[in-house]
């Protein structure tokens, strides 16, 4: 079940003649950029709430990218930008006092408090949350603060340039609008807003631009004044100029963007034509996502984080080598859904099985299957390599029927398991914690036929007459010898022997030992639960019955 793989299969060098999607795609960018010293891979979002799996999809779109460019000898750089200069614009339902975050409404979100204490500000809160989660799935981008940024007029000249070129701005943005929500050749344009130096809100109206550095502006609060964009921190392009300006300034050649900006006509367009006209860089290629949806989520891992799930939710349940699996495999552009019900059996087992076509265990269809099925096996393993030693392959429901019999108590699993190896133990330990939070914590809602806990607290079923009888047969005659058996399928057969014998249906047999020993009439398949349970512990439940 768990031998070492050839000399072949050890090496994590990408296999190209797969096609995966990511390689496809790095391929275009080499082509299409040209041979570069260095080539510029990019995300972002804004802080503005919890970063939840459709955020993260973009964010291993552009590492499996990332990792397809530097697969093929690139030196690649992958940056990951915060926007958290931007407004404060919706008091989110999963934070803590309300009340006063409402008193930061058109803030920028690095002024407004933190008011669950953690972290400096709000916008830090959610950044903390994912940039200590990304480790886990071994990403690792360079992160980029805009805050910081424009603070430190690091986009004096950007926004100078905008300034100086509204009017052809004005016109990019027109080229893909309507009639109806075209901007009119008199309206006054401003490719900038300006947090307030008085009150910090963006209730700010710019008055005045003398066509180099010094910018006028008044406020709702009463304060005006003429600042200089060189020394003023509180000045910001719109997103649809910030986007392409930063492009240029970080020399960008890769970022995706989801379905709703790349579609024709979106802000990918208007930006392309902001990035090439104002400030002359080529955008960069982009490719579109889909949305990720969820399907079986227990009311309380999601309730607490407004009705959406984040990284850390998906790693209680997904092996971090599973979850990249699950994206490794998918064509960003397909909608799909991550499961949290029965569906995450599947998962699991769908990964073991490309794992043992990778291992020589499971033989392909033919190479270019093999080809494709070890590469989105390279790209889902944590620090992209082949592990030397084959994982130890235990099934996601042995392992919940192993944890529940020894109440959680991992080690104990381990220990109960001969034939595991040193260096396969952590990955199993880090399988094992998802298959016990499944177990805890989504089982009860989706499969609650999954759940048991075994008669240890001194309860005993209530049995009588024949069935009674064969149950303690079962006891006297099949658990002594439990160890003799060699197959589940010979314990199985003694136990039918027993009912049969005593003139039962098995049916009533087996329901009857589920029902003395996890207090149900259902349960794991009984020849293979009674070898996991074990003969002490067996004869210690089943004693009672007399």
């Amino acid at each position: 079940m768990n031998e070492e793989n050839s000399k072949e299969t050890k090496s994590a060098k990408a296999d190209f003649s797969a096609n995966h999607w990511a390689d496809i795609m790095a391929q275009k960018i080499i082509r299409e950029k040209g041979d570069l010293d260095l080539y510029t891979c990019a995300s972002g979002i804004t802080p503005s709430g919890t970063v939840h799996l459709g955020n993260f999809r973009e964010i291993i779109t552009v590492d499996l990218v990332v990792r397809a460019l530097r697969d093929q000898g690139k030196n690649v750089r992958f940056i990951y930008s915060w926007d958290d200069y931007d407004v404060f614009r919706k008091v989110p339902a999963n934070m803590p006092k309300l009340e006063t975050l409402e008193k930061y409404l058109r803030y920028p979100i690095t002024l407004v408090p933190d008011t669950t204490g953690r972290d400096e500000n709000y916008a830090r809160h959610h950044e903390v949350d994912i940039e200590q989660q990304l480790p886990r799935v071994g990403i690792h981008p360079e992160f980029l603060y805009q805050a910081q940024r424009y603070r430190a007029n690091r986009y004096a000249e950007g926004i100078k340039i905008a300034l100086q070129n509204r009017e052809t701005i004005k016109e990019c943005l027109n080229e893909f609008r309507d009639e109806q929500h075209k901007m009119k050749s008199d309206d006054v344009y401003w490719p900038a807003s300006i947090f307030c130096s008085k009150c910090n809100r963006d209730t700010t109206q710019i008055t005045e631009y003398d066509g180099e550095y010094g910018v006028s502006y008044k406020c709702e609060c009463g304060c005006e004044e003429k600042v200089d964009i060189r020394k003023f921190s509180g000045i910001k392009l719109g997103w649809r100029i910030d986007w392409p300006m930063r492009w240029n300034e970080e020399k960008v050649v890769f970022e995706p963007g989801g379905k709703d900006h790349i579609s024709p006509g979106g802000s990918y367009d208007t930006a392309k034509l902001v990035s090439k006209k104002i400030y002359g860089w080529d955008a960069p290629i982009t490719m579109r996502y889909d949305f990720v949806n969820l399907k079986g989520v227990p009311g309380k891992m999601s309730s607490s984080k407004g009705k959406v799930i984040a990284l850390p939710d998906a790693l209680d349940v997904y092996q971090a080598e599973v979850l990249r699996y699950i994206f490794a495999g998918t064509r960003p552009n397909t909608e799909f859904a991550i499961s949290f019900d029965l569906d995450v059996l599947k998962v699991y087992e769908d990964y073991d099985k490309t794992e043992r076509i990778v291992y020589g265990i499971d033989k392909a269809k033919n190479d270019e299957q093999f080809a494709k099925e070890k590469r989105i096996y390279v790209l889902s393993q944590i620090d992209g390599k082949i592990p030397e030693v084959m994982p130890y392959q235990i099934t996601f429901r042995m392992l919940t029927t192993l944890l529940q019999t020894y109440s959680g108590d991992i080690d104990a699993v381990l220990k109960s398991l001969s034939d595991l190896k040193p260096e396969q133990e952590e990955r199993l330990r880090r399988r094992a914690e998802c298959a016990w939070f499944w177990i805890k914590h989504c089982a009860p809602d989706c499969a609650p036929e999954f759940c048991f806990s075994l008669r240890n607290d001194g309860s005993k079923a209530e049995l009588s007459g024949d069935v009674l009888k064969a149950v303690q047969r079962v006891r006297d005659e099949v658990v002594p010898r439990l160890e003799t058996f060699s197959t589940d399928k010979e314990c199985q057969q003694a136990m039918y022997d027993i009912a049969t014998e005593l003139g039962l249906e098995a049916k009533a047999l087996f329901s009857a030992l589920y029902d003395a020993l996890i207090a149900k009439d259902q349960g794991p398949r009984l020849g293979g639960f009674l070898r996991i349970i074990g003969k002490e512990k067996l004869l210690a439940i089943l004693g009672q019955l007399k």
